[in-house]
C-alpha cells in the first residue's frame, strides 16, 4: 500500500538554536513510544511522528528517529512555518521530518487539535471502510497534501493518507493515544 518512490517535498529550515528542547511535554511522547513498544503495536517505528501544540509552537520528533526509543535530543520545537514560501523556523539539534509542515498546518487550522500521531502501517487498508481516506496521492509534506488531510478531518479524527499512513488527531495526548491504541488493536 505504501509507495516509497513518491516524490518528496522539502522546505527551507532556519534554526534559531541547535540546543535540545526542554519542553515539559517531551516525556508524554516518550511515554507513548514506550507503550507502543511494550504492546508491539507499530510496524515502522522510525516512520512514526507525533506532534503536540505547545503555546504557539509545535513540539515534534525529528527526522530518522525511532519512535519507541525516543530521547530528549530527538525533538524539535517548530517556532513558525510559512506555507507560501515553504520556510520552517525551528529550534533543536536535528533535521525536521518531511511531514512537519502538514502537522503544523493541521494544528494551526484546527483549534481543537492539540495532539497528532501519524503512523505508517501497511494494515491501514483494512480501515478504508471505517475512516476517510484522501482522494488523491500528493507528495509528502506539501500544502496540497495538508489541504486534502484537513478536508478528511472535517468528519473524523482518523484519516488514512493514501499510500502514506494513518493520522490520528485529538484535543489531548490522552485522546489521541486512546484512538491510536484502539485502532491499532483492531488491526492486529
Amino acid at each position: 500500500m505504501f509507495d516509497k518512490n513518491l516524490s518528496i517535498s522539502s522546505f527551507q529550515t532556519f534554526y534559531i538554536s541547535k540546543e535540545e528542547s526542554n519542553c515539559p511535554l517531551i516525556s508524554e511522547i516518550i511515554r507513548i513510544g514506550k507503550k507502543l513498544k511494550e504492546y508491539e503495536m507499530i510496524e515502522n517505528s522510525d516512520k512514526t511522528i507525533m506532534s503536540l501544540s505547545y503555546g504557539k509552537r509545535l513540539l515534534i520528533n525529528a527526522n530518522n528517529t525511532n519512535f519507541v526509543e525516543l530521547k530528549q535530543k530527538d525533538f524539535l520545537e517548530i517556532i513558525d512555518y510559512d506555507p507560501v514560501k515553504n520556510v520552517l523556523l525551528t529550534m533543536g539539534p536535528n533535521e525536521p521530518c518531511i511531514d512537519t509542515s502538514v502537522h503544523w498546518l493541521i494544528h494551526h487550522s484546527r483549534n481543537e487539535v492539540n495532539a497528532i500521531i501519524q503512523v505508517y502501517d501497511i494494515r491501514a487498508e483494512k480501515l478504508v471502510k471505517k475512516v476517510p481516506i484522501t482522494d488523491k496521492e500528493h507528495p509528502t509534506g506539501t500544502l496540497e497534501q495538508a489541504k486534502e488531510v484537513l478536508r478528511c478531518l472535517r468528519d473524523s479524527k482518523i484519516v488514512i493518507i493514501k499510500n502514506q499512513g494513518i493520522v490520528f488527531v485529538g484535543n489531548s495526548v490522552k485522546e489521541v493515544e486512546e484512538l491510536l491504541l484502539k485502532t491499532l488493536g483492531e488491526l492486529k
